[in-house]
């Protein structure tokens, strides 16, 4: 089970960085507050949710093997640099909603959150639209 808490640790601090950059765009980039109060509340829904699993934060965290991880060298082409504010937001739009997609399949493992992570998930679809096309007005 160590392994499952692992999965939804690293996806929770996915999403939830995703979702922190986003919200700065919405706020100091766009000067949106109707947006960032939406991203940041789909940011703490993820933190709410984290509670209800079995242990909550202190299991996720005592699962977390940094050190030990794999995949934490790691990077692809587009990670080392980002050409333009747009680029910014779709690499975290994407990573907000595959991290949503995981969160949802293993915590079917572990409770009935799972409706939680797609509504998060289809929730960030929707901002997925506002947000791009206000960057690409704002070129």
């Amino acid at each position: 089970m160590r392994e499952v808490y692992r999965v939804l640790d690293a996806n929770f601090n996915r999403a939830r960085e995703g979702l922190r950059v986003l919200e700065e765009i919405g706020r100091f980039v766009l000067d949106d507050e109707d947006l960032t109060h939406r991203l940041k509340e789909t940011r703490h829904s993820l933190a709410d949710v984290m509670e209800v699993i079995p242990g909550g934060l202190l299991e996720l965290v005592r699962s977390r093997d940094s050190a030990g991880d794999v995949g934490a060298g790691s990077w692809t082409q587009g990670e080392k640099s980002r050409e333009d504010l747009f680029t910014i937001a779709v690499a975290n739009l994407k990573r907000v909603q595959e991290a949503a997609r995981v969160l949802e399949e293993f915590g079917k493992l572990l409770g009935p959150s799972a409706e939680v992570y797609k509504k998060i998930r289809f929730g960030v679809y929707i901002l997925e639209q506002e947000i791009l096309e206000k960057i690409a007005q704002k070129k």
